[in-house]
């Protein structure tokens, strides 16, 4: 079996400027695999984990086109801890698996998976590095209700949901704080590619 490459979980709360990293990374050079993206791959029509969404929360999970009901989800799921917890339960080993195999296939120096659920969901023990990217709950709370038009109880119900700062912290290797413009990002981002790129030169030597 090839050998992984190195590999960098990234992770941080929701709203956290999860993307901004990872883009700045891609720029870099870096593989970034997004495990939100291979979850909504996961749940297209067709696929096995939708069918199992559908068989455990009932039709209302799908829209008028069978499609998985987005909205009506991140609701529920939002408002039931048990509902989200059996959602995660179809979607977490899948997108595990998935994003093991893909870092595998990978040329790229090194590969960053962004797992925005990584603290809740576990089983990741084979990455080298975490970073988290790290982000103040009221900064993460407006950018949210801006993002995504919600009401701030919602806004609020999803941040209770996920693991706290601290809990992402406690699992981290390496913080990037997201507290100042993008240029104070992109420099921070630009350091740590440096460290990784010759983290990876040593775990391959």
């Amino acid at each position: 079996m090839r050998a992984l490459p190195f590999i960098v979980a990234l992770t941080g709360g929701i709203a956290s400027g999860k993307s901004a990293a990872s883009d700045r990374f891609a720029e870099l050079g870096a593989e970034v695999i997004d495990a939100d993206r291979i979850a909504r791959e996961l749940v297209a029509p067709g696929q096995p984990a939708l069918a199992e969404i559908a068989a455990a929360f009932g039709p209302e999970a799908l829209d008028a086109s069978g499609a998985l009901d987005r909205r009506t989800m991140r609701e529920r799921v939002f408002a039931e801890p048990a509902a989200r917890r059996r959602l995660e339960a179809i979607l977490h080993p899948r997108v595990r698996h998935a994003l093991r195999e893909r870092a595998g296939a990978s040329t790229a120096p090194y590969v960053v998976l962004a797992i925005p659920l990584l603290t809740e969901s576990g089983g990741y023990d084979w990455v080298d590095r975490v970073l988290v990217v790290d982000t103040p709950r009221e900064t993460q709370h407006r950018r949210l209700v801006a993002r995504d038009d919600i009401t701030p109880e919602l806004a609020d119900a999803m941040l209770d949901a996920q693991a706290t700062r601290a809990q992402r912290l406690a699992l981290a290797d390496d913080v990037v704080a997201n507290d100042g413009s993008l240029s104070e990002l992109h420099a921070r981002i630009a350091e740590l590619h440096r460290r990784y790129l010759a983290m990876a030169a040593r775990k391959h030597a």
